[in-house]
């Protein structure tokens, strides 16, 4: 058998293998991977090479066993299209590279930040405990454009990340904004590198009593009573602690004490700057109610 083609005669067998061709190239041009870098970013938030490190890392545990499964890419690719515009899910599904179900999507997030939460997490957010990482710390805070006292390794503050109201102890999660939350309480060094995350405590906890409840602290009182004198950086939300350096209310200015809250101020400013990249980057946390 034969056919008419623009003006060329093809058998039965071109004819298939010239459709081939064209539903392998539709099927390239609609691989997020073939976008330019600069569009990949806006859509997913981070560079393929990252995405695809994130992929090969969370693959032995979110890959499914049926033919039918969805892929480790798509699963990873559908999340971060939430995390990135805290849009709803049925959107997100809909949008032409993804092409799930509402339902599907819930449990790709699901599956997703669960993997994310037991194999990445604790893989690159570690707090330094031995004393070649708190001396690494502390050389990253003295060599910092605002730099502190010798000892420091790290600025610390909460933020509140807005979710829908819970059943149980639902009066507990309401924040002084007055809408429900969890108080987020981070950790992080001059470069805005995460060093530590405690999220366990709902919105209408004060940052100071998740601070008196923290391992963190616990691990610097120690480490204090031991003899070895490094300390975090906070705002005045914070009790002031030999291992906790806050500001100095009511100083007068040109004195020591007030040269000493300016410098402080100046130095913690990663962390309100870390807080910032994080909800304008992953607009899940301050666009939508998780």
């Amino acid at each position: 058998m034969a056919f008419e083609y623009l003006g060329y005669s093809l058998s039965t067998q071109e004819q298939q293998s010239s459709l081939s061709v064209s539903r392998r190239l539709l099927r390239e041009a609609d691989n997020p991977f073939d976008l330019p870098i600069t569009e990949f970013r806006k859509l997913y938030r981070l560079t393929p090479g990252v995405v695809e490190h994130l992929i090969s890392e969370l693959d032995h545990r979110i890959k499914g066993s049926r033919i039918t499964a969805l892929s480790t890419e798509k699963q990873v690719l559908a999340t971060l299209r939430f995390y990135a515009t805290g849009c709803y899910q049925r959107p997100i599904g809909e949008h032409w590279e993804i092409s799930m179900s509402q339902t599907s999507i819930s449990r790709c997030i699901h599956r997703v930040t669960d993997a994310i939460n037991d194999i990445i997490f604790c893989k690159y957010v570690k707090f330094p405990m031995t004393q070649v990482e708190r001396q690494a710390a502390r050389t990253i805070f003295a060599s910092a454009s605002s730099p502190f006292v010798g000892g420091t390794i790290g600025a610390i503050d909460c933020t509140h990340v807005s979710i829908l109201a819970p059943r149980c102890h639902e009066e507990a999660y309401v924040n002084h904004h007055g809408y429900h939350s969890i108080n987020v309480q981070m950790i992080c060094d001059p470069n805005l590198k995460i060093l530590n995350v405690n999220a366990k405590y709902p919105g209408a906890r004060h940052d100071s009593y998740i601070w008196s409840c923290s391992a963190v602290r616990r691990v610097l009182q120690r480490s204090y009573e031991n003899g070895n004198h490094i300390f975090l950086i906070g705002d005045s939300g914070y009790p002031l602690e030999p291992y906790l350096m806050t500001p100095l209310p009511n100083q007068p200015e040109g004195t020591p004490k007030f040269r000493y809250n300016e410098s402080l101020c100046k130095a913690r400013n990663p962390i309100e700057r870390l807080f910032g990249v994080l909800k304008a980057t992953w607009r899940c946390l301050s666009q939508r109610k998780l």
